[in-house]
């Protein structure tokens, strides 16, 4: 069996930014100690969520740097170091495992549509080039290709690739990806509003956007089922539902940067060509935060 990363409730964190559009360190900073505090398990920085695809180089490998050094081996540290172009997935990878990151994450290639063999291929040279434990990416939503049970099934006899973060939606393939892989391959949701779902067939966990805005229940909708309480955490995921769904009723990172915002903390605007949330979701989102009295 392979050591798992991290169990539990995953922050997918955010990326704040200044006034003149730069990472803000000091935020970001503020934004990870309140997570530590507040039980998350593990930090994944430069995810989509943070905003990488808007980061140019200098700024994705500082802000894995930052991360990495301020939480200081609290809880570990994921890093976001997918990329279309294999050489550089690799650079970044590297790079990371340098600065200390304690994993990576790596999305599927992105726009080239690359084929199930170009999967394995691309996975494997990245693998092949650290000592780090690595998860998968699975997204097809945003790029446009999916990572099928027999690819995970091959992908998971590599020793250094150890999970998939799985955002497909579909629980069918994710039922065959554990009858293929068992316990070669851990799965963590990739969807707030399948976490519970994806415990129940043996996930370790989520990879969670929840967790920026109300990162204690977060953890405990995972802890409560690893705890034997699977009733009490069905009920809290279901409880959930309305701030999950208003937490995606525009496009990810919109509504949870907006959130933030919200709850006071300093996120800034988003980097374009994402747009500021729309007038008539952001009460959507006030109202929801307000259901769980997150907001007054």
């Amino acid at each position: 069996m392979k050591e798992t990363i991290f169990t539990g409730a995953g922050v997918a964190i955010i990326t704040p930014f200044t006034e003149d559009n730069k990472i803000n360190f000091s935020e970001l900073g503020k934004i990870i100690d309140d997570q530590i505090a507040n039980d998350t398990d593990a930090i994944i920085i430069t995810g989509t969520t943070g905003e990488s695809a808007a980061m140019d180089d200098a700024e994705h490998k500082a802000a894995i740097k930052f991360a990495v050094e301020h939480t200081n081996k609290k809880i570990p540290v994921v890093a976001g170091t997918g990329s279309n172009d294999t050489a550089y997935a690799i650079q970044l990878s590297q790079y990371a495992e340098k600065v200390g990151a304690d994993g990576l994450l790596l999305v599927t290639p992105y726009y080239n549509k690359c084929t199930q063999k170009g999967l394995v291929a691309h996975y494997k040279k990245i693998a092949d080039s650290v000592n780090l434990p690595i998860i998968l990416y699975n997204v097809p939503s945003r790029t446009g290709v999916g990572i099928k049970p027999e690819t995970y099934f091959e992908l998971s006899k590599h020793p250094r690739i150890v999970a998939a973060k799985e955002a497909n939606g579909d629980l069918t393939a994710i039922l065959r990806t554990r009858k293929l892989c068992g316990d070669d391959l851990t799965i963590y949701s990739g969807n707030d509003d399948q976490i519970v779902p994806i415990l129940s067939i043996g996930g370790k966990g989520v990879i969670s956007v929840l967790s920026n805005v109300a990162p204690k229940d977060t953890h405990k909708i995972c802890q409560l089922y690893f705890d034997g309480k699977v009733e009490e955490a069905a009920k809290l995921q279901i409880d959930y539902c309305d701030l999950i769904d208003a937490l995606f009723c525009e496009v990810n990172p919109i509504p949870v940067k907006a959130a933030m915002n919200l709850l006071g903390w300093n996120a800034g605007k988003l980097r374009m060509p994402l747009s500021e949330i729309e007038e008539k979701n952001l009460e959507v989102l006030k109202t929801a935060l307000k259901n769980h009295n997150l907001l007054k």
